[in-house]
């Protein structure tokens, strides 16, 4: 790099030049520069001077290796969606299954308790009438225990009286 200025003076040079030249717009000459290099450049937008001649192959064939790679990514991602999507079935049909075993063994568990609840209030029925029937005989043999006292007491008192 052999040149009579340093770099750095170059460049604040042209920046200099840059902002301190006033706006204006564009004459005719730079409109027909800018149509040489327009037609200078192919559609695709690159000069025809950019393009490489002898590598066109080489790069061909890379870009149909890509395309190869890509497609087989492309088709093991399907498989592995495919996959994943049975394995998700899969998955929810066990699911259901077990969900359904537990809702029959719910249905199942509250006739039990039902009938659980129903014999303890016929126990409980039960009981309580057995209470009732002890407190009716406890009644009735203490009446009749004071009865009995009455008879042996009711000789004696009229004896007495007499």
């Amino acid at each position: 790099m052999s040149s009579y200025y340093p770099r750095t003076k170059d460049l604040t040079r042209t920046r200099k030049s840059l902002t301190e030249s006033p706006p204006s717009s564009p004459s005719p000459t730079d409109k027909n520069y800018r149509h040489e290099r327009l037609s200078r450049y192919d559609s695709s937008g690159e000069s025809a001077t950019d393009k490489p001649v002898g590598r066109t192959g080489s790069y061909t064939r890379r870009e149909t290796r890509l395309a190869a790679l890509n497609r087989q990514e492309q088709d093991s991602t399907a498989k592995d969606y495919k996959k994943m999507y049975a394995e998700a079935l899969h998955e929810n049909e066990r699911l259901k299954s077990r969900l359904q075993d537990s809702k029959q063994e719910l249905v199942k568990i509250r006739s039990q308790l039902e009938k659980v609840t129903q014999r303890h209030d016929r126990i409980s029925e039960r009981s309580t009438a057995l209470d009732m029937e002890k407190r009716e005989k406890q009644a009735l043999e203490k009446r009749v225990s004071n009865m009995e006292e009455e008879i042996k007491v009711g000789p004696e008192s009229r004896r007495g009286e007499g």
